[in-house]
C-alpha cells in the first residue's frame, strides 16, 4: 500500500480508531499486528525476510547481553581476588565473545541484503569483465524479490544490535516488542532509520487519547500530502519529459531538469517523512525529524547534516568512527605520519573513513554505478572543501562583514543547491556516461531562450500547473522560514478557531482539488520506496 492510496488512508484511519479503543496495554500489540498486516499487503513473501532479520537480531542481542552480564557479574563477585590484569583479561575475553556474535549476525543480515539487492549487479559486472577479456564464461543467479524497505529495516535492526554490543541500550528480551521496533509500518516506506533509544521510549508506552496530539498529527499528515500530491507529483511530469528524452533536451534543458528534480525530490521525500511523523504523532509515538531545511545550507557538509539526518548519523556512528579509530587505521596513520609527514598522516584516517562512508552511502541508495559515482562525488566535493578551509578563513579575515551579509549568504545557499543538483544528475539519468555528456551540453548548447519563448509549456505542464506550483512552493518557503522560530502548528493552534479551521480546511481543499490527479490516477511511488 502506497501512502497516497485509498487503501492506506483507510488502513491508517481504522488503526487510529482501534488504537484508542483497545486496552492501553494492548496498544503496542495492535501496532505489531498492523505492521505485519501492512507488510503482508506489500507482499506475503516479504514477511520471511523481515522475520528472519528480527529473530536473528533478537537472538544475537540477547546472547550479547547475557555474555556481558556474566562477565560483569564474575568480575564483580571476584573483585577482591582478581588482580587488575586478570580483570582486564576477563573483560577482554567476554568482549571477544560478544564481538563474534555481533559479526556473525551482521554478516548474516548484510548477506541477505547483499544477495537480494546487489547480487545481480555484481554478477552483471563480473560477466562484463569476462566479456571485455574475451572469455565466454558467464554466471547467472535466480531473480530475488526485493522486499519493501529492506535497507531501512535492516540498518535500523543492525543499529540496535550494535548499540547493545556497545552497551548503549539494553537488549530487548521480548521478541515481539523488538519485532514492532523493526517493522513499525510508517517507517517501512522511506524511513527514517530510527534508534532504539529514541523510538523505543514512546513505541511501547500506553497512550491515552489526547485531541491536541491527534490533531497535530493529522495536520502533519495533511501537510505531507500537500507536498507530495500538489508539488512533487505535478512537477514530476516535467522532470520525466526532460530526463527521458536526453537527445532533444540538452543545454538549458539540463538545468531545468536539475532544478525541477531538486524540488520534486525534496517535496516527495519530506512529504513522505511528514506523513510518517504525523502517523506516529496521532498514536502518541515520537519519530525524530529527518530534515531541517536542507536547501538553506551554505555548504554540502552542512547540507548533509540537514538532509536525511537519520541515514547520515547512522553511517557516521557505525561506519566512520569505527573505521577511523580502528587498530589498522591508527597503525596506518602512525606509519603515514612517520614516512609521509604530519600533514598527510593526520588526513589519511579522515579521508579513508569518509571514502568508506560515501561509497557505502552510494551503494545503499542503489545497486548501480550511477549511485556509487554519486556517493564518491559527494566525498570528493566535501574533501576538497575541507582542504580549502584555510582559503575560506583568509577570505573571511579579509572581508569580516561577508558572513553576516544577506547577499553573500544567499550566494552560498544557491551555490550549495547547484552543486547538489549537479551531483544529483547521476540519480536523474541513471547512466554515468550519459550524465557526463548531458552536463557537458550545459556549456556547448546555448538554448537559453527556452526560459522565455514558451518552451516550458511543452513539458506536459500548463500555465495553470505552473501557477499551482509557484503557489505551492511559496507556501513551502513560507513554512520553512516560519519553522526557524519553532513549531508552526503550535503557533497556529493559538489562533482563533475560525482562522485555524479555515486554514486547515483550505489546505485540505488544496490537496483535494489541486493534487496531481487524472483519469485512472494512481499516485507515483515515493522515490525512496525502492530502498
Amino acid at each position: 500500500m502506497l501512502f497516497t492510496s485509498y487503501g492506506f488512508i483507510g488502513f491508517t484511519a481504522i488503526l487510529i480508531l482501534l488504537y484508542y479503543l483497545v486496552p492501553k496495554k494492548c496498544q503496542w500489540m495492535l501496532l505489531l499486528a498492523a505492521s505485519y498486516l501492512f507488510y503482508f499487503f506489500a507482499g506475503p513473501e516479504y514477511l520471511l525476510y523481515i522475520s528472519a532479520t528480527t529473530v536473528t537480531v533478537w537472538l544475537a542481542a540477547c546472547a550479547i547481553q547475557r555474555r556481558g552480564d556474566r562477565t560483569a557479574a564474575y568480575v564483580r563477585e571476584n573483585k577482591e581476588t582478581l588482580t587488575r590484569e586478570e580483570k582486564k583479561v576477563w573483560k577482554e575475553k567476554g568482549k571477544r565473545a560478544q564481538r563474534r556474535l555481533l559479526v556473525l549476525c551482521l554478516l548474516l543480515n548484510l548477506g541477505i541484503l547483499a544477495v537480494v539487492k546487489y547480487a545481480a549487479f555484481a554478477v552483471a559486472n563480473v560477466n562484463a569483465l569476462f566479456g571485455a577479456a574475451g572469455l565466454e564464461r558467464r554466471f547467472s543467479i535466480p531473480d530475488f524479490v526485493l522486499p519493501l524497505g529492506i535497507s531501512f529495516y535492516t540498518f535500523q535492526a543492525l543499529g540496535y544490535l550494535i548499540d547493545v554490543y556497545r552497551g548503549t541500550v539494553p537488549a530487548e528480551k521480548n521478541l515481539f516488542r523488538l519485532g514492532l521496533f523493526v517493522s513499525f509500518f510508517p517507517q517501512l516506506v522511506q524511513g527514517p532509520i530510527s534508534r532504539f533509544g529514541d523510538l523505543g521510549k514512546s513505541l511501547y508506552e500506553e497512550h491515552p487519547f489526547r485531541a491536541e496530539t491527534v490533531a497535530f498529527g493529522l495536520q502533519r499528515i495533511l501537510w505531507g500530502y500537500f507536498k507530495k500530491l500538489v508539488i512533487a507529483d505535478r512537477i514530476l511530469t516535467a522532470v520525466n519529459a526532460v530526463i527521458r528524452a536526453p537527445e532533444t533536451h540538452g543545454g538549458a534543458w539540463v538545468l531545468v531538469g536539475m532544478l525541477f528534480y531538486a524540488l520534486e525530490l525534496y517535496a516527495d521525500f519530506t512529504g513522505g517523512i511528514d506523513i510518517t511523523i504525523g502517523i506516529g504523532q496521532t498514536l502518541g509515538i515520537t519519530v525524530k525529524e529527518n530534515f531541517i531545511r536542507p536547501y538553506f545550507s551554505k555548504s554540502i557538509k552542512e547540507y548533509w547534516r540537514r538532509w536525511h539526518i537519520s541515514m547520515g548519523t547512522w553511517f557516521t556512528d557505525y561506519i566512520f568512527y569505527p573505521i577511523s579509530v580502528s587498530k589498522p587505521m591508527l597503525k596506518l596513520s602512525r606509519w603515514s605520519r612517520a614516512h609521509l609527514g604530519e600533514v598527510v598522516g593526520k588526513r589519511i584516517p579522515v579521508y579513508l573513513s569518509s571514502f568508506a562512508v560515501w561509497a557505502a552511502t552510494g551503494v545503499w541508495h542503489g545497486a548501480s554505478w550511477n549511485f556509487i559515482v554519486w556517493g564518491l562525488g559527494n566525498w570528493v566535493v566535501i574533501m576538497v572543501s575541507q582542504e580549502l578551509e584555510p582559503l575560506y578563513g583568509m577570505f573571511h579575515r579579509r572581508f569580516p562583514k561577508a558572513e553576516g551579509n544577506f547577499w553573500f549568504r544567499a550566494f552560498q545557499v544557491v551555490r550549495t543547491v547547484l552543486l547538489m543538483s549537479c551531483l544529483r544528475m547521476f540519480d536523474c539519468y541513471r547512466d554515468v556516461p550519459l550524465t557526463f555528456r548531458m552536463f557537458g551540453t550545459l556549456f556547448t548548447e546555448f538554448n537559453w531562450k527556452i526560459f522565455w519563448d514558451g518552451s516550458l509549456l511543452k513539458l506536459g505542464l500548463s500555465a495553470v500547473d505552473y501557477g499551482v506550483l509557484l503557489a505551492g512552493l511559496a507556501a513551502l518557503f513560507a513554512v520553512s522560514m516560519a519553522q526557524r522560530k519553532g513549531s508552526v502548528r503550535k503557533r497556529i493552534a493559538a489562533w482563533p478557531y475560525p482562522a485555524r479551521a479555515a486554514l486547515w480546511y483550505g489546505l485540505f481543499l488544496a490537496v483535494l482539488l489541486a493534487g496531481a490527479y487524472g483519469i485512472g490516477y494512481d499516485a507515483s511511488q515515493f522515490i525512496y520506496n525502492q530502498f
